[in-house]
């Protein structure tokens, strides 16, 4: 009963080799993500029992994909399967002042066909402990934010704890529905609260700044709001261009307010899937250490996850650790 639960689409990434552009190149380079994945895989690269839950093309796109996640030891069990396509994005990766760009092919996905009748949650949730969503998918369409919806209503239910981060992106809201009433509801079946004051003042209708005063007012206004959440966890960016960032992380616990020290990333080699590193490093943190090293270690897990090509921290519990005790200066393991 131990397991952590992720549910969203799997999508293929491609990419021109290194930071050129697609109409620099005829070679280019794959890999498997998605935000929701993502947080599950990299869970599991710390050592916890993860399963992913998704509709994944029935093809050996699909196919390999499921092998992906296996190779990482994530639980494919529950996953469905559909005659249409695997989602795909094409990413161009930027560099210095030139910022990256990123097109979607996802509208008629595998993913898309999902309804919740598809998934046994009952069988899918039997030995979870934690489940965790974002506010990606129930904005890709109806049948998407409906699954969820039952996979939380049970999993709360079932007294696991619910992580939300609630990320809003206008221009995937396609399908009729009101974002802000749609996350409304699902936030009712949370407890930990992944996000910062962008994320409240958009559920809350407010316009909080990003000041630590304004960030404990924030967090206390959507505690009220919604008293199931017990904890609100935030990363702050700064960024110098796309290859220099600063990452800290700062917390509300319902007691008090703490935050870290900025972690300075000076080349950075992939910036996506590191918001979703911040997610899986306090997920595990949470789950084996105070709320304060929790926040530490989610931090230094997105820091870095900057570090490596593609959408997922490879990188392992003594990796991150590492870093927490202040070897940043990339010397050679001997």
């Amino acid at each position: 009963m131990n397991q952590v639960i992720t549910f969203g689409e799997v999508l293929m990434r491609i990419s021109p080799l290194g930071n050129k552009k697609f109409v620099q190149s005829n070679a280019v380079e794959f890999y498997f993500g998605g935000t929701e994945v993502n947080v599950g895989i990299s869970i599991a690269n710390f050592g916890g029992d993860v399963k992913h839950i998704s509709c994944i093309s029935d093809d050996f796109i699909g196919d390999t994909a499921i092998s992906y996640l296996n190779k990482f030891s994530v639980d494919t069990s529950s996953i469905v399967r559909s005659q249409r396509p695997l989602g795909v994005y094409f990413l161009e990766v930027g560099a210095v002042m030139r910022p990256s760009s990123i097109s979607y092919n996802r509208s008629h996905s595998s993913f898309s066909e999902i309804l919740p009748a598809m998934v046994n949650w009952e069988k899918a949730l039997e030995n979870g402990k934690w489940f965790h969503w974002t506010g990606i998918t129930p904005a890709l369409n109806k049948g998407s934010q409906q699954t969820l919806l039952a996979a939380l209503k049970l999993a709360r239910k079932k007294g696991m704890t619910v992580s939300a981060d609630p990320t809003y992106r206008s221009g995937l809201w396609k399908y009729g529905e009101n974002p802000k009433e749609v996350l409304a509801e699902l936030m009712q079946y949370s407890t930990i609260f992944i996000g910062g004051v962008n994320e409240i003042n958009e559920l809350l209708e407010t316009e909080y700044s990003f000041s630590n005063e304004d960030f404990i007012k924030a967090s206390k206004h959507l505690i009220n709001e919604y008293p199931t959440i017990e904890k609100v966890f935030d990363k702050i960016r700064t960024s110098i261009n796309s290859s220099w960032h600063k990452m800290k992380a700062r917390m509300w616990n319902g007691m008090e307010f703490k935050e870290t020290e900025e972690l300075d990333i000076t080349h950075i080699v992939d910036r996506i899937g590191t918001g979703d590193a911040f997610a899986a490093g306090v997920i595990h943190g949470l789950q084996n250490f105070d709320d304060y090293k929790a926040m530490e270690f989610g931090n230094a897990a997105c820091a870095i996850k900057h570090t490596y090509a593609g959408d997922v921290n490879y990188a392992n519990e003594q990796d991150v650790m590492g870093i927490l005790q202040g070897n940043t200066t990339g010397r050679f393991n001997r």
